[in-house]
């Protein structure tokens, strides 16, 4: 093989690779992540298969507002208001997204 075509194979292939991590890290997995931890209670992706309420598709601002309502101890829980008091505000708007998108 010629020097040129190596090195033609060689650039192609960076920059293939170059693009698998940009793409890779424009998708932002976080909210899932966050939202993972529900799975126990909730079932996956928030559609709960017991009596627990289910997340799967509930508006953002209603997750929102009650888990700052259990993190101030303004709305009580068994386990969700020591749950809650876990996240900051800007992780459960990032899992309220999360579940919104559920639907």
């Amino acid at each position: 093989m010629k020097p040129k075509t190596v090195k033609i194979l060689v650039l192609v292939g960076v920059g293939l690779l170059l693009l698998i991590a940009v793409s890779s890290l424009a998708a932002d997995n976080r909210p899932a992540m966050l939202a993972n931890p529900c799975a126990g209670c909730h079932g996956t992706d928030g559609a709960s298969p017991g009596s627990i309420p289910p997340l799967k598709g509930l508006p953002g601002s209603y997750i929102i507002s009650a888990m700052k309502a259990f993190k101030t101890d303004q709305r009580k829980g068994t386990v969700m208001n020591r749950i809650a008091k876990g996240y900051t505000d800007k992780e459960i708007e990032l899992m309220a997204k999360h579940f919104e998108a559920t639907r």
